[in-house]
């Protein structure tokens, strides 16, 4: 393997994703003490991250499954979440946690679908900057960043968990946790629509 790409792959995949360790961080948090959860979580960042790169290697190839005017309105995913997590927590504080007990025996924190979901929605534009990278590498070459990729997003799927686990951010978390998840979302998804024009915005 030709350590110039995997470095070059490494560079653009920290470059494109750095925002996305916080977004872990809350995700493994909502999940502290729910079995299974950090399973889930990992398993719905590489969903969402095998979307968004077969979306760039099929448009590197001429195929577009996914037409350039349509990435900035994926920016409704994280936000509808954004909105059902609000939801969720101003239900919780509502109804003053009486349900706390039965929450933590049962499987709890995010479904993979969900964090897939807003991996996809917030990796949008990186499909724009992956896609020329791709097509000039040739097979061999995005070979070796598909791969370099997918080995990174296990690494940030231990940089998020490792932040979430920190006693200092995880007692944070934990009680803001429920806020900054919704907020975070909510932010993320408005960006992408106004960022891309969305709706004329």
């Amino acid at each position: 393997m030709d350590l110039g790409i995997i470095g070059q792959a490494a560079g653009l995949f920290a470059v494109t994703n750095i925002d996305d360790i916080l977004v872990l961080a809350l995700f493994f948090a909502q999940g502290a003490g729910h079995r299974g959860s950090a399973r889930r979580v990992v398993l719905g960042q590489y969903l969402g991250f095998v979307a968004i790169l077969a979306v760039a290697v099929s448009a590197a190839f001429g195929a577009t499954f996914l037409p350039e005017p349509a990435i900035p309105y994926l920016g409704l995913l994280p936000l509808a979440l954004g909105l059902k997590a609000a939801w969720r927590a101003w239900k919780d504080h509502h109804d003053g946690g009486t349900d706390e007990e039965e929450a933590q025996t049962k499987e709890g924190g995010p479904s993979p679908l969900e964090v897939a979901a807003v991996t996809f929605a917030n990796g949008g534009d990186n499909i724009g900057v992956y896609v020329p990278v791709f097509a000039t590498a040739g097979i061999a070459g995005m070979s070796v960043y598909a791969i370099a990729f997918l080995a990174l997003v296990a690494v940030w799927c231990f940089a998020g968990r490792f932040f979430a686990t920190r006693p200092v951010i995880a007692k944070a978390l934990a009680r803001w946790g429920h806020v900054l998840l919704p907020l975070v979302l909510i932010t993320i998804g408005l960006l992408i629509l106004i960022e891309g024009g969305a709706f004329g915005l």
